[in-house]
C-alpha cells in the first residue's frame, strides 16, 4: 500500500500579505485552518514546514506538527524536500505540498488527488477546476492546457501552465489550483534541478518540470477554493468563513 505525507510550506515574509499565517479567522489562524483541512483528509501525516519561529510555535500550540527548515528557500517546494529529509521518513511513496492560504479547499480533492495519483502512477499530480470567463484574462489566476477535458476523465496531462489566455483558443483550459503530490523520487530530481527560464519569466515553479520533461497530471477538483494573496482576498474569505460559522 503507497504511502503519503502531506506538507504545508509557510512563511511570513509574503510581500503582498506579510504575516498572512498568522491572520486569524474565527479566532483561529489561517495556517491552523490549512493545517486541519489537511488532518481531516486522513491520508497520512501532516506537517507545516516553515523558517519562522512564530509559525512554528503557532502550529504546536495548536497540538500541530511543524518542522523548522532554513529562513529562506527559493520555492515552498524546496522548503517542503528540506522538511522531507528531516522527517527521515524511508517509507513514504508520495508527498503532497498542501498551500498555506487556501483555507476553504475541499477535503475531498484532497483525497481524490492522492488516490488518482496513486492509482495512475503519477510522477507529479495537481488539481484544477473549471475556469470562470471573467479569470480568462486575470494573470493573477494560473492557467493549465490538458490534453483532453478532465471534467469527463477526471485526469489528464499537461501540456502547458500559462498566467492569460485568449479566449478562443480556451479549450481544455481549467483554473489550475497550486497543490501537488510528488512520488518522493521525482520531488528529490525536481529540487536537484535549476530554475528555467520559463519558470522565471512567469514565476511558476511548475514550468521547471515540464520544460525537463517530467510529466504532470491533472486531477478536477469539484471546488474552486479561495487563496488569500492581498488584504483585500484575507476580508473576502474572513467573512464568507465567518458567515458559513
Amino acid at each position: 500500500m503507497n504511502k503519503t505525507i502531506i506538507l504545508i510550506p509557510s512563511r511570513l515574509g509574503a510581500s503582498r500579505l506579510p504575516n498572512k499565517p498568522l491572520l486569524k479567522i474565527n479566532n483561529k489562524s489561517l495556517i491552523i485552518h490549512v493545517y486541519e483541512k489537511g488532518k481531516s483528509a486522513n491520508i497520512g501525516e501532516v506537517y507545516v514546514a516553515t523558517g519562522d519561529q512564530e509559525i512554528f510555535q503557532e502550529v504546536v500550540k495548536n497540538n500541530g506538527k511543524s518542522i523548522l527548515t532554513k529562513k529562506k528557500h527559493v520555492t515552498g517546494t524546496d522548503r517542503i524536500y528540506e522538511a522531507y529529509e528531516q522527517l527521515n521518513l524511508n517509507e513514504i511513496d508520495y508527498i503532497i505540498n498542501l498551500q498555506g492560504d487556501e483555507p476553504l479547499i475541499d477535503k475531498n480533492d484532497i483525497i481524490n488527488l492522492n488516490e488518482l495519483a496513486v492509482k495512475n502512477n503519477s510522477e507529479i499530480a495537481t488539481l484544477a477546476c473549471k475556469l470562470e470567463t471573467k479569470n480568462i484574462k486575470n494573470q493573477n489566476i494560473v492557467k493549465v492546457v490538458c490534453n483532453e477535458n478532465i471534467e469527463n476523465n477526471k485526469i489528464s496531462v499537461a501540456q502547458k501552465f500559462l498566467r492569460s489566455v485568449s479566449s478562443e483558443n480556451s479549450e481544455h483550459i481549467y483554473h489550475h489550483i497550486g497543490v501537488y503530490i510528488y512520488k518522493t523520487s521525482i520531488l528529490k530530481k525536481f529540487v536537484g534541478l535549476k530554475q528555467t527560464s520559463s519558470e522565471r519569466n512567469l514565476k511558476l515553479e511548475q514550468l521547471r518540470a515540464l520544460d525537463n520533461n517530467i510529466k504532470i497530471d491533472v486531477i478536477f477538483a469539484n471546488s474552486s477554493p479561495v487563496g488569500v494573496d492581498t488584504n483585500e482576498d484575507y476580508l473576502e474569505i474572513k467573512k464568507l468563513m465567518e458567515y458559513k460559522s
